[in-house]
């Protein structure tokens, strides 16, 4: 991985308890934090207005628990 792919796409490491649920779903919320942080920026840039951060936003969310649901159930 680049230098700069490290800088826009930071992962760190999971410290938790292994399993494979645990670590996609470790994945997936740090997805979910990145794509917040970019939905945020683009919302204080004046790119997209607040109410559509927000819907989007809300989608992510859902997706994430949906993930949560399906893979630590």
């Amino acid at each position: 991985m680049s230098a700069t792919t490290k800088c826009l796409f930071p992962k760190s490491r999971y410290y938790g308890t292994f399993t494979p649920e645990n670590l996609m779903f470790n994945a997936n919320l740090q997805e979910f934090s990145h794509r917040v942080s970019i939905i945020c920026s683009l919302e204080t840039g004046g790119k997209i207005s607040a109410q559509a951060a927000y819907l989007q936003i809300e989608e992510l969310w859902q997706q994430l628990e949906q993930s949560k649901r399906t893979l630590l159930t």
